[in-house]
């Protein structure tokens, strides 16, 4: 996740703190995303600042320890820049815990496929259910509206998968079963010749 750029992007505006920092990042791109850890946080702005992309700089505060405020640095900005003209492009194939759950259940056999197909079903009714209402209560914020929207796309593709399974189980089930019976060519005794 390229949590730095949206650190730098933060700071475009200016100066700020982590805990600043982290209620920006959470108000503007909503639950969605889920919370972002206050540690992990400074682990990143620490990098950034070791890369030279973003400066500290502490200030004092009378009945508070002092605080560590951060800045955009130019060369933070031209990274910006940088990552925004380049395309968010899939690194190194598609990987997704459903096809390792599909590969697992059909070499478990038939029924095991459909119970664990029916169980991602469910999970992904509910999970758009649950988009229905945020979408609702983020009406009018047009950032969270689109991560909500991307978020119900990518649960209907969830689910469309999950149709293309139960209608080729039995086919699924049969390859993954004879996989397992048939012999690998690095198992089998080799042929004596003539002779």
């Amino acid at each position: 996740m390229p949590l730095q750029h949206a650190i730098l992007a933060l700071l475009v505006g200016g100066e700020s703190y982590g805990y600043e920092l982290r209620a920006e990042f959470e108000g503007s791109i909503g639950p969605q995303w889920g919370g972002l850890n206050i540690g992990h946080l400074y682990q990143v702005l620490d990098r950034l600042v070791r890369d030279g992309l973003v400066t500290r700089r502490e200030v004092a505060q009378r009945t508070r320890p002092d605080k560590v405020v951060y800045r955009l640095a130019s060369s933070g900005r031209e990274e910006l820049d940088r990552w925004l003209e380049s395309p968010a492009v899939r690194q190194g194939g598609y990987r997704d815990d459903l096809f390792l759950k599909l590969f697992a259940a059909s070499r478990l056999g038939g029924e095991e496929l459909a119970k664990m197909l029916a169980t991602q079903r469910e999970a992904d009714l509910g999970e758009l259910a649950s988009l229905a209402a945020l979408r609702l209560e983020h009406r009018g914020d047009a950032l969270i509206e689109l991560l909500i929207e991307a978020a119900v796309l990518d649960v209907e593709a969830r689910l469309r998968v999950v149709e293309l399974a139960e209608a080729r189980r039995e086919a699924l089930v049969r390859q993954t079963t004879q996989e397992r019976t048939s012999p690998r060519a690095d198992d089998q005794e080799p042929v004596p010749k003539a002779g």
